[in-house]
């Protein structure tokens, strides 16, 4: 990255017209920040903003956090659920042992 006084000499060196050039191709080339915005609000939840702009990385580590605190709110959830799939579970195996009981006679 250029410092303020690299960024100085290297304007001094180049006419006019290179620094426009330079600019065009930095638009061009360049992420952009509405699509940023739009792959943010849409991909978010899979960080597709920072691969678009070039930061894996962080991007991992942003899934990884968002799989955390929704695995933590679902298994919040599953503490109200585990006494319906406990009583469930118990009624399956009780159909197949009386099943298992009334094949025997």
């Amino acid at each position: 990255m250029l410092t303020t006084q690299d960024l100085l000499t290297t304007q001094d060196l180049l006419t006019t017209q290179d620094l426009i050039l330079i600019e065009a191709r930095v638009t061009n080339e360049g992420p952009n920040v509405g699509l940023a915005y739009g792959l943010w609000f849409v991909l978010g939840f899979l960080s597709g903003h920072r691969f678009y702009l070039g930061r894996p990385i962080s991007a991992i580590c942003q899934i990884v956090l968002f799989v955390v605190l929704i695995g933590f709110v679902w298994l919040l959830v599953d503490a109200f659920l585990i006494p319906g799939m406990v009583r469930a579970k118990q009624a399956e195996i009780r159909d197949r042992l009386v099943a298992q009981a009334l094949a025997r006679l």
